[in-house]
């Protein structure tokens, strides 16, 4: 007889049943050995696909980092000259088929263009005056100067009596004696005075739009910050440029 737990003799000489330890000794089962394996293969499986992953991603990166480099060995105006030059090819092969088919070529580019096209290119050629932007002080001055006498109103009376008056001597020539010869009117002087004034009105109000980009990275934390990032890109962006790149690429050592 044993305690409590204990089995009847009979029965565990049968070997129906076995203890703990006995079964540790055997050893885990064949389906615990299956899921271990599949387990195991599971994770080599994941580890040859980072592996992968990897090197495409290297791969990329090198591809990229060479593709880059040669970007930056090409001239600044590199992309406006190719569209340039695959115009032109595209013009002169243009031209080829319509001296094949006997055709005029200029009528036929006529023809290919829009309704549209043709309207804002009109409307562009009648532009009074196209602001080009600036190339010279002298040329400022120039379009200063038109600006303001398109809006004097020239009084054709007073012209026609001072013609009478001074005949050949009101057109001046580089032997006439200007200084002290014509005295002003009182509403010539106003209309200059007021003229003037209007100019320094509009002069304070004016403001050069610094427009915002909303697709520039935000690197600040307030205005200040802003201006001051703006002024430090502006000195050393062409020293710190690859060093961004690199980083931005992950490539930075």
């Amino acid at each position: 007889t044993g305690g409590p737990g204990s089995l009847p003799g009979p029965v565990a000489e049968c070997g129906l049943f076995q203890s703990s330890e006995e079964e540790e000794e055997a050893g885990p089962g064949p389906a615990a050995a299956a899921a271990a394996e599949q387990r195991r293969e599971e994770r080599l499986r994941r580890f040859r696909e980072l592996h992968m992953k990897r090197y495409e991603a290297c791969k990329l990166n090198s591809q990229e980092v060479v593709e880059e480099d040669k970007r930056l060995k090409l001239p600044p105006n590199w992309e406006a000259k190719k569209a340039r030059l695959e115009w032109e090819l595209k013009v002169q092969e243009k031209k080829k088929e319509c001296a094949a088919r006997g055709e005029d070529y200029e009528r036929v580019k006529l023809l290919e263009i829009s309704a549209e096209d043709a309207e804002r290119w009109e409307r562009k050629k009648k532009r009074k005056n196209p602001d080009l932007g600036f190339s010279d002080y002298a040329a400022a001055q120039l379009r200063q100067y038109q600006r303001l006498t398109r809006q004097i109103k020239p009084d054709l009376e007073q012209y026609e009596k001072l013609k009478e008056q001074y005949g050949e001597a009101l057109y001046p020539t580089s032997d006439s004696l200007l200084h002290g010869t014509h005295v002003p009117s009182k509403e010539g002087v106003d209309r200059m005075v007021a003229d003037l004034e209007k100019q320094i009105e509009k002069r304070e109000k004016y403001s050069r739009r610094r427009p915002y980009n909303d697709d520039a990275d935000i690197d600040y934390i307030n205005e200040r910050n802003a201006k001051f990032n703006q002024k430090a890109e502006r000195f050393y962006g062409k020293y710190t440029a690859e060093i961004k790149q690199n980083l931005e690429r992950g490539t930075a050592v």
